[in-house]
């Protein structure tokens, strides 16, 4: 196997409380010698499990890095029992320009793994967080929203996996973060996924989507935030009793063709937002043409009943784009 190009500037393996880069070397014009730094965060107690908490792996994306942030200027490796390895900018060169993508290749790294040690900088990242930190974690937290595009309702992603109590594991991380929303992620999972990564290595984890429209919310990064303390007292790092929360409501994609897409360049009249159910034939807005004014508007209903996990935060769209994401009550394997 090939190693990584990648290396950091901290010994993950030092107690106590370290702050430096994984070096992401990619020689352009503007950084032809030296490297990309992508900030890491190691809080080392005692004996204990190890907790890797990712965010930035979409660039425009912050209720979650505002979290973790918060998590790790407060945590005292003192009362630590294990490990925390926080990754604020997975994505860094995205991230610092708020973008969902890399300005580096253009790359989308949640599309990315299992990633290439000989790609490009989106290719390195995802291998060395396949390859290097999962195999190395008990636990990951991978923190998203919906980025400056959509807006969806704050739920955790849980995937079901072919190892039973992997996944049971994953369901007991997302009862934990205590959202009331449970995204399971099954057959239409995209397989470049951390998710998927996650599931390949065999560590238990859990995504979370968390609002969006590219700023951070104040309620939604509070969430966030208590989320992720009461996965470390579940996880046992922390002395505290995990607080008990009710099994959240679990939805899944049923199908593809559930979800409403634009279909022209125009303007959306959205009549419906994420977190909604609705019904079959339900009005989810209609479409304008401000640059035909004499044109009539178009209808856009639901073709089927659901739930709206995510709802488009553009007003002008182009055809193609999401307009609202469409959810169904998962149904029991039992």
């Amino acid at each position: 196997m090939v190693q990584s190009r990648l290396k950091m500037t901290i010994d993950l393996a030092a107690a106590g409380r370290q702050v430096g880069d994984i070096m992401l070397r990619w020689s352009d014009n503007a950084t032809p010698l030296g490297y990309y730094p992508v900030p890491v965060i190691s809080i080392r107690g005692g004996t204990g499990p190890t907790v890797l908490i990712i965010g930035g792996t979409h660039g425009d994306e912050f209720e979650g890095p505002a979290a973790m942030m918060r998590v790790a200027e407060s945590l005292d490796p003192a009362r630590l029992a294990g490990q925390v390895v926080i990754l604020p900018a997975l994505n860094a060169p995205a991230f610092f320009g708020s973008s969902r993508v890399s300005p580096l290749d253009g790359a989308n790294l949640n599309r990315a793994f299992p990633g290439d040690p000989d790609g490009g900088p989106t290719a390195m990242i995802a291998d060395f967080l396949e390859t290097e930190l999962l195999p190395m974690a008990d636990a990951v937290f991978d923190l998203h929203s919906g980025g400056k595009a959509s807006f969806f309702a704050p739920c955790s992603l849980s995937t079901r996996t072919d190892d039973p109590a992997l996944t049971a594991a994953n369901d007991a991380l997302a009862r934990a973060f205590g959202l009331p929303l449970m995204w399971r992620l099954g057959q239409h999972n995209d397989n470049r996924s951390v998710n998927s990564a996650a599931a390949r290595v065999g560590v238990p984890m859990i995504a979370a989507e968390l609002g969006g429209c590219g700023g951070v919310d104040p309620a939604i990064a509070d969430a966030t935030e208590a989320g992720l303390w009461n996965g470390l007292r579940h996880l046992g790092c922390l002395d505290d009793a995990p607080l008990m929360h009710d099994t959240p409501r679990s939805i899944e994609i049923a199908s593809p063709f559930h979800s409403l897409y634009a279909p022209s360049d125009g303007m959306f009249d959205r009549h419906v937002s994420a977190g909604q159910d609705v019904t079959v034939g339900q009005m989810a807005g209609r479409f304008f043409f401000p640059q035909e004014p004499a044109r009539a508007s178009v209808p856009v209903t639901f073709p089927a009943d659901g739930f709206v996990l995510a709802h488009c935060n553009r007003g002008m769209v182009k055809r193609g784009d999401l307009l609202a994401l469409v959810a169904q009550d998962e149904v029991s394997a039992d």
